[in-house]
C-alpha cells in the first residue's frame, strides 16, 4: 500500500511539473472548453471519467476511452479556457477502496 501511495504521489508531482512546464513555454495547448471536449470525443472517443477542484479554482478532468484506451487530463481555468495537461494510452478504470484512515493496509 505504501508503494502505491508513493507511486501516486510521484504521479501527482509529475502532473504539477508538467503543468508548470506547459505554462512556462508560453504556448500551452488551450482552447474553449466546448471545443476541447468535442475534439476529445470526436477524435479519440474520450468521455469524462473523473473531475476535481485544483488550485486557484481550476477544474481538473480526466477523459478516457474504454474502446481505444487513450486518456487525457485537462485543466479548465476560471476564464473558461481548457488546457491539455497530459495524455497517454492503456487507460484502465479502477474501483479500489482504500482503507479507512488509521487502519492498516
Amino acid at each position: 500500500m505504501k508503494q502505491q501511495l508513493f507511486a501516486l504521489s510521484l504521479g501527482f508531482g509529475g502532473l504539477i511539473l508538467a503543468t508548470h512546464h506547459a505554462f512556462a513555454e508560453g504556448r500551452p495547448n488551450c482552447a474553449a472548453r466546448d471545443t476541447v471536449v468535442t475534439e476529445l470525443a470526436d477524435r479519440y472517443g474520450e468521455t469524462r471519467h473523473g473531475i476535481g477542484l485544483a488550485a486557484n479554482n481550476a477544474v481538473m478532468e480526466v477523459f478516457a476511452s474504454a474502446e481505444t484506451g487513450t486518456w487525457t487530463i485537462t485543466v479548465t481555468l476560471t476564464n473558461g479556457m481548457t488546457c491539455l495537461i497530459a495524455s497517454g494510452q492503456n487507460y484502465e478504470a479502477l474501483a479500489e477502496h482504500l482503507p479507512a484512515a488509521g487502519k492498516g493496509a
